[in-house]
């Protein structure tokens, strides 16, 4: 679902991506993670800027692959994730109109997923299918 420009504009997202990276970068235990793996923040704050107007507007400027950069991290854990996607709410909460909250909040928690899904397929297999074993027999 795209969002209507009147809802969500190219500005709020640059808006909305320049202040969620800020506090990630003043974040203690997130800062830290980016900050070492990013070598050039203008690049990556452009590249993300592009991604949410993909997303968000149908813009298709975004042409990439998150999942390999991701899964290359060294060692993650879930609170990491939770991490960004705490600082990523709070920052929507901020920043964004209420239909651009909502949608790019619901994005975001999937795309956390993904990732950590896809870091452990790659990192932890063995543990991964332990989980999702455990997970079965308890549903």
């Amino acid at each position: 679902m795209r969002l209507d420009p009147a809802q969500c504009s190219e500005d709020d997202i640059a808006r909305m991506v320049h202040a969620f990276y800020g506090r990630v970068r003043q974040d203690e235990r997130l800062g830290p993670v980016f900050d070492a793996h990013i070598a050039d923040w203008s690049a990556h704050l452009a590249k993300m800027v592009d991604f949410w107007s993909s997303v968000l507007l149908g813009a298709g400027r975004y042409s990439g692959t998150p999942m390999p950069a991701h899964q290359a991290l060294p060692e993650l854990e879930p609170e990491l994730f939770e991490r960004w996607l705490a600082l990523f709410q709070a920052t929507t909460q901020a920043v964004c109109q209420p239909a651009m909250k909502a949608r790019a909040d619901q994005l975001a928690g999937r795309i956390a997923q993904s990732l950590w899904l896809g870091w452990q397929m790659a990192n932890r297999p063995q543990v991964l299918a332990h989980d999702l074993q455990g997970a079965q027999h308890a549903g």
